[in-house]
């Protein structure tokens, strides 16, 4: 049988218009006993029992009409509302309208000559657009059934759009079947039309004419119609949640794992979200769960402000949150929810304080109890006003870490920080550098002068990188300027007051070079107040696997290819290597497997030679982290094993059995620990 484009199968067709089928032959329709009944109705205010020919719907609906005060006499809508008003409903309703017009045009000619208008409304029931029968639409004039005006229950009383509203489901209103007197000559057929987002009713198509149009089949024309308004909806939004998902992924580097990425689209409702934003959201919004079409811009109305920050609740107002353009225009919002970390000593941060917190913070990828603890030391150190020394290896982001102390002592949130890397300019340079220089002081200095890297910094930090590179003879220059709080450009004599917090930084060990005399031991001191070690990767169980997501995401999203997967063999070495670059180590090597990789899924067989040779060389990982320091020699490694198996059985029995909280503990994946115990019973 050949179908029309609207025909749906009877397997499918959906409760709510089977209720309504079975209401149009179970209550055949009597104009004449209809009309007694209303104006019974009117008078007693109630439906007399004995009289079965008025359907339920209806008697539910010329009571909740007579209760809103509904003129019974009316002769259709009184509400119009005004051309700007209409405009900006229309703009917010652009995408249920698109998504109509071709299933209304559809409609129309499966229609033919029929007499009948198609009229799709908002959620309000406020007519957005008619289309049909001209003189339909012409007539419909006459009861105000037209563009802009109201036809929700609480105005017009019965009728198939504002009663579909109400009930939520299909209804036809026939003739007498109205509430007001002056539009029962019209019959009318409402069906709802929902967000699939969310399942909300977002507005409603009606077909609409004169009695005689009248058809039982008019019900599943309407849901169908429906139905289809629903994919066309469903699609599009799909293609925009898509977009907005590309967009998004530009913006994750700075995003780690431990952080919740929300993705919002126009309207503030929710597209999509991670893992962990349901974990973080709980623990900021406790009124309410996180779920996808959930609006948390309650504002929005289809065009998101500059200033998204300020329409976000409250209590996430101090969140990150992007804005996603799409087509040079703002169709979207990225919102992160970081972890919250307990207040230092006691004092909250000021709103611009962790405003900049956050910044840096998603900057530093992972989420491993060294990781975090070297962070809350940073916080703590920054309250103070001492001279901070970073140490730790080459490649563990030290610099991220200097940002960090400068955005956690913030107070205006203007304060400068300049950076400057000892080991990379010549010595002859760096005092002009560092401290500046008076007009043609030395050869290659300007003529003018110019103020060096601590009048840049003052009032805010200055981090110098690989300070143990800094010669000899400019170490006293330097301490000088600590102890003084004031600088003197190379050739002036002239002392400039200059107010900088200090943050050293070095990958050499300071203590070692003061012993062998090529570092000061008075500058260590005044520059070693405070002391925080930064963790290699080695450290940071659990780190690897987050960073591997991380630059695979970004990369992948740099250069347009689909991020890669990576096999357990080559995740489990990738674990057991020591990183000795740490993590801008690992960050190029991901890079160049992004870059090279012919195939989706990564191997041990794309690794580099010379990481597979050093893991060759590495204990296994359970008994390595137990004693990262260990070195054993090539007789003691068949031992590794029998003490690999007893952590595990220990893990194992300390979580009751539970291998996931057991692999947590062990800091290894859930798949890993059941290959390792399947391996481990397959031997006894």
């Amino acid at each position: 049988m050949d179908k029309s484009p609207l025909a749906l199968e009877e397997d499918k067709v959906p409760a709510d218009l089977k209720e309504a089928a079975d209401a149009v032959r179970d209550r055949p329709y009597d104009e004449k006993d209809t009309n007694k009944a209303w104006e019974s109705f009117l008078k007693s205010g109630e439906i007399q029992r004995d009289n079965s020919l008025v359907r339920g719907v209806i008697e539910k609906s010329w009571q909740r009409s007579a209760r809103s005060g509904v003129d019974a006499s009316c002769h259709g809508s009184n509400v119009i509302i005004s051309p700007d008003d209409l405009d900006k409903l229309r703009l917010e309703n652009e995408d249920l309208l698109g998504s109509s017009a071709g299933t209304c045009r559809r409609v129309v000619r499966a229609l033919g000559d029929a007499a009948t208008m198609v009229v799709i409304t908002d959620r309000n029931g406020i007519v957005l657009d008619v289309d049909g029968d001209r003189r339909t639409i012409d007539s419909g004039h006459d009861i105000r059934l037209e563009v802009g005006a109201a036809w929700g229950e609480t105005v017009t009383g019965t009728n198939g759009i504002g009663t579909a509203l109400i009930t939520g489901k299909p209804v036809h209103v026939h003739a007498a079947e109205h509430f007001g007197e002056g539009i029962k000559a019209w019959t009318c057929v409402g069906s709802p039309i929902r967000s699939p987002i969310d399942g909300s009713i977002i507005g409603i198509i009606d077909f609409s004419g004169p009695q005689a149009i009248f058809h039982r089949h008019n019900v599943a024309l309407a849901v169908i119609a429906a139905n289809h308004i629903e994919l066309a909806l469903s699609e599009k939004m799909r293609i925009e949640r898509m977009r907005l998902l590309e967009v998004s992924l530009s913006r994750m580097p700075g995003t780690g794992s431990a952080d919740g990425v929300v993705v919002l689209d126009r309207f503030g409702r929710v597209v999509h979200h991670n893992d962990m934003a349901s974990v973080r959201w709980r623990g900021m919004v406790q009124s309410s769960d996180l779920c996808i079409g959930a609006k948390v811009l309650p504002d929005s109305d289809g065009t998101l402000p500059a200033d998204i920050a300020r329409e976000l609740p409250e209590e996430l107002r101090e969140q990150r949150i992007e804005p996603l353009f799409v087509d040079g225009v703002i169709r979207g919002a990225m919102l992160v929810l970081a972890p919250q970390r307990r207040s230092v000593a006691g004092r909250p941060p000021s709103p611009i304080v962790h405003a900049a917190m956050m910044s840096v913070k998603t900057a530093i990828v992972g989420c491993s109890e060294v990781l975090e603890q070297a962070m809350e030391k940073i916080e703590r150190a920054a309250l103070g006003k001492a001279p901070i020394l970073l140490e730790g290896e080459t490649g563990v982001g030290k610099e991220l870490f200097a940002r960090l102390v400068h955005a956690a002592s913030q107070k205006s949130g203007k304060e400068p920080f300049v950076a400057f890397n000892c080991g990379a300019v010549s010595k002859e340079l760096v005092g002009g550098e560092l401290f500046g220089h008076a007009p043609g002081a030395f050869t290659g200095a300007t003529r003018e002068g110019r103020p060096g890297r601590f009048e840049f910094a003052n009032g805010g930090v200055l981090s110098l990188d690989e300070i143990g590179e800094m010669s000899l003879d400019l170490q006293p220059y330097l301490l000088r300027v600590l102890e003084e709080k004031a600088v003197y450009r190379i050739g002036e004599s002239k002392p400039r007051q200059v107010d900088v917090r200090l943050v050293a930084s070095t990958n050499r060990n300071l203590k070692l070079e003061v012993a062998e005399g090529r570092f000061r031991k008075d500058l260590y001191f005044r520059i070693g107040a405070v002391k925080i070690t930064i963790p290699p990767l080695r450290e940071r169980i659990g780190d690897v696997e987050i960073l591997i997501d991380h630059f695979n995401r970004q990369f992948s999203a740099s250069y347009n290819t689909e991020p890669l997967r990576f096999d357990e063999a080559t995740l489990e070495l990738l674990r057991r290597y020591q990183w000795p670059g740490n993590v801008r180590e690992l960050r190029n090597h991901i890079e160049n497997l992004v870059l090279m990789s012919t195939g989706g899924m990564v191997t041990l067989k794309n690794l580099p030679e010379d990481l597979l040779e050093a893991v060759t060389q590495t204990p296994p990982l359970l008994v390595r982290q137990t004693d990262p320091n260990s070195t054993l020699a090539g007789d003691e490694i068949a031992r590794f094993d029998e003490m690999e198996r007893r952590a595990i059985e220990k893990a194992v029995a300390g979580a009751g059995g539970n291998v996931s909280a057991a692999a947590d503990k062990l800091g290894v994946s859930r798949s890993t620990l059941y290959r390792k115990l399947h391996q481990y019973r397959s031997q006894n």
